[in-house]
């Protein structure tokens, strides 16, 4: 499911909608950020609400573990050609959203290498599967991760 469908199927009209919001413990500070996702059938701006990873309860987790996640990005990764030829290499910084059910969206780049390597490393990620979403207080809720795809010749 991606984040303009959840988003479509939780709230239809009506102004700014904010998605997920979950109880707070007194006294915390939530560590959230807010994704402009659009506007809905209403012509208003849409936004979402997303945890950042070091605050949920339990962090969203690729199938199989850390382990599994390199191995798929090494089988899935392809090195861009003339990036190869002309020794082009480096880590992608990416960030993207694990929705509540796990689906991977919003894939950007925050510090990249050069473009064919940058839209190598969103395609990878856009290609994992559904991962194990992340809870705050047992709710599934979104959460942003930054993860790196590295580039060596």
């Amino acid at each position: 499911m991606t984040l303009k469908n959840l988003l479509h199927k939780i709230c239809g009209a009506g102004c700014v909608a904010l998605v997920a919001s979950c109880l707070v413990p007194a006294g915390a500070k939530a560590q959230t950020a807010y994704v402009n996702c659009g506007t809905n059938a209403a012509g208003s701006t849409v936004y979402l609400e997303v945890y950042e990873y070091d605050y949920v309860t339990d962090k969203p987790s690729f199938p199989g573990g850390e382990e599994k996640m390199i191995k798929f990005i090494n089988r899935t990764r392809v090195y861009p050609e003339k990036a190869y030829r002309h020794g082009v290499q480096g880590r992608v910084m990416c960030s993207f959203i694990v929705m509540p059910d796990g689906a991977v969206s919003n894939v950007k780049v925050l510090r990249g290498v050069e473009h064919s390597l940058n839209c190598e490393a969103k395609r990878v990620i856009n290609k994992m599967p559904a991962w194990k979403p992340g809870r705050m207080n047992g709710r599934p809720v979104p959460v942003r991760v930054v993860y790196p795809i590295t580039f060596r010749r």
